[in-house]
């Protein structure tokens, strides 16, 4: 039972904070960190060669922030190239903007960074790291504040370019990290997606509206989206349909979705497994009724369960025969 009790607490503050579940391989995780290394010293050399050997002091430390984006989520809504330049762009003019209006003022920071934001919603190019560009005119000090609307060309465009150049370089020689987003080869799904996807009466247009519905930015494309409902549905096509061999010990999942989804390990039962009136005891130990134990028929769990499960340390996956 306590371990039943840590484990609940456990999994609570995961969810509490974000934890949530990272299914890049060891090489994408090194590409991601090579990547924001050679986007960082991408902007030090052009900035170093435009403004000489000062030139590095001009970095901005916001541009590190975007290399996280540009490097290890190259195909977030929020990488893509009109949110890093204009969000960037148009948060540099506010805080100018505002420092200019307001000089020193206590309300000034804040004013511009509330004001980029709400503005790079308008204008369709959210960037988190904008707000610290726009922070950076506003409390930069004298050497910031005299550049005035040049600000926005050196060091931030100046910068920019740097980023930007690295990043369609060096994502470039990745098919499967292109950037921007749009020039990523994906590789051809089976014939069987289509054909679930049109069972399942879902379109692009659906996955579109739902996103609207949420009413909260996501950072990801409708485009995306849909990619990863055809993987899905390819994935599921190849799943198992109720598991008739029946396992102690062994975890199975219900193979729902949402807060439908639940897996339950087998605590006890028959040794032969065979009758379908023989009854066993299971513990669901993920998802809907998290940690309550039950007992059932054998053709009552087999009717609920799809496939045999298990855990990696980050996420359940489907066990192959």
């Amino acid at each position: 039972m306590p371990e039943q009790t840590n484990k609940r607490v456990y999994d609570k503050l995961l969810v509490l904070l974000g934890v949530g579940d990272n299914t890049t391989g060891h090489s994408e995780k090194l590409i991601s960190g090579l990547g924001a290394l050679l986007g960082m010293l991408g902007v030090y050399w052009i900035s170093s060669w435009y403004l000489g050997p000062d030139g590095s002091r001009l970095i901005l430390a916001s541009m590190g922030a975007s290399a996280v984006l540009l490097f290890a989520v190259p195909h977030g809504a929020l990488s893509q190239p009109w949110p890093l330049v204009g969000g960037h762009l148009i948060s540099a003019f506010i805080g100018v903007s505002c420092q200019a209006l307001l000089p020193d003022h206590p309300l000034t920071p804040a004013l511009a960074v509330g004001l980029s934001v709400a503005t790079m919603h308008y204008l369709r190019c959210i960037n988190p790291p904008a707000g610290a560009t726009a922070l950076a005119a506003v409390i930069g000090g004298d050497a910031i504040h005299e550049l005035g609307y040049a600000f926005l060309l050196t060091p931030v465009l100046l910068n920019l370019i740097g980023l930007l150049t690295v990043a369609l370089l060096f994502n470039s020689l990745f098919y499967w990290r292109r950037y921007p987003a749009a020039l990523a080869r994906r590789p051809a799904h089976p014939t069987v997606a289509p054909m679930h996807r049109q069972s399942s009466m879902l379109t692009h247009e659906d996955l579109a509206a739902a996103m609207e519905q949420i009413n909260s930015y996501v950072d990801v494309t409708s485009e995306e989206l849909a990619e990863l409902f055809d993987l899905a549905l390819e994935h599921a096509a190849q799943s198992q349909h109720n598991p008739q061999q029946l396992v102690i010990g062994a975890h199975y999942s219900n193979g729902q979705l949402g807060s439908q989804w639940a897996v339950r390990q087998i605590l006890d039962g028959p040794d032969s497994m065979t009758s379908e009136r023989d009854r066993l005891v299971f513990k669901t130990v993920a998802g809907a009724g998290s940690y309550a134990t039950g007992a059932c028929t054998l053709r009552e769990f087999r009717d609920w369960a799809r496939f045999p499960v298990e855990y990696t340390g980050e996420r359940w996956v489907r066990v192959r025969n």
